[in-house]
């Protein structure tokens, strides 16, 4: 098992958290503010598949060329890496691709599979979730006029976002 899927298994338990807050803050009717806790699990999760995929990347990329890195050439590379890393925001799956790709030539993607997803689903559900944590980041719903706004996120989506991203991370872990 790499460092980055130990990093990760440590991250999604901050969304877990948050959702099992959730739930016990789930009263009926819920509070007001207690779909905060799902759009912050959300955001946590995803969280946590960005900072995997940029450890893992490094990682693979270290068992490639070695720790030490004195040629000119491994460098170049990894000082490419870094400054691709420092663009590397909102992990999408032909953003990912380009980057394992690029750095350690391995298309993950086709990888990508389990249960009832194929690589195809995998892909476009977690484009899905990554545009969700963008409207989850900068798109908070206020209630108008003392209605609430409907949720961006449910506790079933919270829910099926932390698992398809556990099984996300196993089988990018497989491929690897």
């Amino acid at each position: 098992m790499s460092q980055a899927k130990t990093t990760f298994d440590d991250a999604i338990r901050d969304a877990e958290e948050l959702l099992a807050h959730f739930d016990k803050a789930n009263t009926q009717p819920p509070p007001e503010n207690a779909e905060v806790l799902k759009r912050a699990g959300l955001i946590m999760a995803l969280t946590a598949w960005e900072t995997y995929v940029e450890d893992r990347v490094v990682e693979g990329l270290r068992s490639r060329i070695g720790t030490e890195g004195d040629s000119q050439s491994a460098r170049f590379v990894k000082k490419r890496l870094d400054e691709e890393l420092k663009r590397f925001h909102n992990p999408s799956s032909d953003k990912t691709r380009r980057l394992f790709l690029d750095f350690l030539e391995v298309d993950l993607t086709n990888a990508w599979a389990w249960n009832q997803y194929d690589c195809t689903k995998v892909k476009s559900t977690l484009d899905d979730l990554i545009g969700k944590r963008g409207e989850a980041v900068h798109r908070s719903k206020a209630p108008r006029n003392g209605t609430p706004a409907p949720h961006l996120v449910t506790r079933e989506d919270l829910k099926r976002a932390i698992s398809f991203l556990k099984s996300l991370v196993a089988a990018t872990e497989k491929a690897l």
